[in-house]
């Protein structure tokens, strides 16, 4: 065994994630790293040497997914662990790939010690376009994984450029063939993204259950003139549309008490997007969020009626391409007992909370056992340059990742209830 093979130890990690950080770095200190870019396939390269000098096998499925398999018992099915390299665009160095890279070393050390009466085998993953900012819908990879989306109908996914993630993938050189790992458990530890670890002075949180959330492609369309020549009272113009889509996603969530309901519109298109024309189309993704799925129905109520009624204005009509439910789902909880159990056993101070945003947890706590775990997110920040997580936080990370997928590859939630 090599040096680079032994040295899994805390100093090796943040040597590790510095270098992980550097592939698609932002001067502001962020990545950009978006999935299937020229970005995304150096930080995979990465990842491929690292488990191959560290003695886990990668395979590669077709949708791109990367798994690291550490075989313990020969023929037993895996507990999976890990998260996503790619990112939002200009976004922080820590979400996702802090998972991934926390998954890696667990793995490793949990190939070259395994648990007394281990059951099952570890592979560390990372999981295709969960941001889903270049493709669309996000959880990508996972999704596949769990039947939810068809290999064909991913791959076949084009971005706004015309670029589908087949051609993405084949271009970076990580579209593969290898059939991915049988599953029996499922491990993540991600940034909180929020606040609630950091205010409290927690060290882990433990999930519990996820936000419910509605995801809405709309798109408003009006006519095509010239922004010169054509009088106001003639123009049916696509933006001014759309700006009052925008500010009634907004409304919805001003309707409910502050903290139960959020909105945005985080991506929109123009067409033909010219200073001399007034727009004929506008596209844009837009979401609704809540723990509590009957508000949410409530609001996704409200936001159909307004829709409605800034058609029914006359100027543009507005077409709801697509509005897709991600229900709220409970995490095992055996699993939460067990991470709490293994926190205690570390000394890290936590408790449990839902995740408001989404994670590939999301997607394979229905069909195997999960835990989710967060580490803390200084002052709550996500999705920008700013992102921060402590070494300190980071290593206890990796321990109690460690820990749990220990615990899990003796088969500890092989009776828990998958719902």
């Amino acid at each position: 065994m090599t040096a680079a093979q032994r040295d899994l130890g805390e100093a090796a990690f943040l040597a590790d994630f510095a270098e992980l950080s550097a592939i698609g770095a932002t001067a502001a200190g962020g990545v950009h790293r978006e999935a299937g870019t020229a970005a995304d396939g150096r930080a995979r390269e990465w990842l491929r040497s690292w488990f191959v000098a560290h003695g886990l096998r990668c395979l590669i499925d077709p949708v791109g997914n990367m798994y690291g398999c550490g075989e313990v018992v020969a023929d037993a099915p895996y507990v999976l662990i890990g998260s996503h390299l790619d990112s939002q665009p200009t976004s922080g160095r820590f979400d996702g790939a802090y998972g991934v890279l926390a998954a890696a070393y667990a793995a490793a050390r949990l190939q070259a010690d395994p648990p007394e009466g281990a059951r099952l085998n570890v592979a560390a993953v990372n999981w295709f376009n969960e941001e889903g900012s270049r493709f669309s819908p996000s959880l990508m990879g996972s999704g596949v994984f769990i039947g939810k989306f068809g290999a064909d109908e991913i791959l076949d996914t084009a971005d706004l450029g015309g670029v589908t993630v087949r051609e993405a993938l084949q271009a970076i050189g990580f579209q593969g063939s290898d059939s991915a790992p049988t599953a029996a458990a499922f491990a993540e530890i991600h940034i909180e993204q929020g606040r609630t670890l950091i205010d409290e002075g927690l060290d882990i949180g433990v999930v519990n259950t996820n936000w419910t959330a509605y995801k809405y492609v709309v798109s408003v369309v009006g006519e095509q003139s010239h922004t010169g020549a054509t009088h106001m009272r003639y123009r049916h113009d696509a933006l001014v549309g759309a700006s009052h889509v925008v500010l009634a996603v907004r409304a919805v969530a001003d309707e409910f008490p502050d903290g139960t309901m959020l909105s945005s519109v985080g991506q929109m298109t123009v067409h033909p997007n010219s200073p001399v024309v007034v727009p004929s189309r506008v596209r844009l993704a837009a979401d609704l969020r809540s723990l509590d799925a009957h508000l949410l129905e409530q609001a996704h109520q409200s936001l159909t009626t307004k829709l409605a009624d800034i058609e029914a204005a006359g100027e543009v009509r507005v077409i709801v391409e697509s509005a897709v439910l991600r229900p709220s789902k409970a995490y095992p909880e055996a699993g939460a007992t067990l991470a709490g159990a293994v926190a205690d056993e570390l000394g890290l101070r936590w408790r449990t909370l839902p995740t408001m945003a989404g994670h590939d947890s999301v997607n394979l706590c229905g069909v195997v056992p999960t835990v989710m775990l967060f580490v803390p997110s200084v002052d709550g920040i996500s999705h920008n340059e700013r992102e921060f997580t402590t070494d300190a936080q980071m290593t206890a990370g990796v321990r109690m990742l460690t820990g749990t997928a220990r615990r899990l590859l003796t088969g500890a939630l092989e009776e828990a209830v998958v719902t």
